[in-house]
């Protein structure tokens, strides 16, 4: 009897430490911010690049500045890389008590889009016509964006794992669907940037 009631506690005790190790799960009003910021963002992409001529999307400001090309194909690229790094990294990550979700998550969406900080994009996500022309990395992008969407809406769990990210803190999984949106609204900025050049080309 008595190894029945210890073996009973035992479980309930290793039960309770992996209800205590999860996250708090992500609420319908932080998934509803979410799925509006990345239709923002890409609504924000699609009016940036609209009606642009081939001059236009290979115009350089200078050689070492990237066209509004690149940019797009950057943005469609990363998409992809930094969804799957959620799936296959971030969701296997261990828990990361203690986390003020709340200030991280209004972190990601000031630090990520402000244009001040400049960064250098890691080697797979250079450009390099991956796509073949601008106009299919902006379908590619569309087609992704819709995937990370779908991700947001079926995924359990985003909040219950964490690791290191580019911004210099952990990221959960939610945190980094955010990141995603508020790098497409950072690199929205660039083109529009470029398209301010004086010398970019009228048509």
């Amino acid at each position: 009897m008595r190894r029945v009631f210890l073996c009973s506690l035992m479980f309930a005790l290793a039960a309770f430490g992996a209800v205590a190790a999860r996250g708090q799960e992500v609420t319908p009003a932080e998934k509803e911010r979410a799925l509006l910021y990345l239709e923002t963002t890409k609504s924000g992409v699609l009016q940036a690049t609209k009606g642009l001529s081939a001059a236009q999307w290979n115009f350089k400001p200078a050689p070492d500045r990237w066209s509004v090309a690149q940019v797009m194909e950057h943005i469609a690229a990363a998409e992809d890389f930094i969804r799957e790094m959620v799936k296959e990294k971030v969701m296997l990550a261990p828990a990361e008590p203690g986390r003020d979700v709340k200030k991280i998550d209004e972190a990601v969406m000031a630090m990520m889009p402000d244009r001040s900080h400049k960064a250098q994009a890691p080697e797979p996500l250079v450009p390099t016509n991956r796509f073949g022309s601008p106009e299919g990395a902006l379908k590619h992008f569309v087609e992704s964006r819709g995937t990370t969407e779908d991700y947001l809406k079926s995924t359990a769990g985003l909040r219950d794992h964490a690791v290191d990210s580019p911004l210099g803190m952990k990221l959960d999984g939610y945190e980094f669907v955010l990141l995603i949106a508020a790098h497409r609204e950072r690199h929205t900025k660039q083109i529009n940037e470029v398209k301010a050049d004086p010398n970019f080309p009228k048509n």
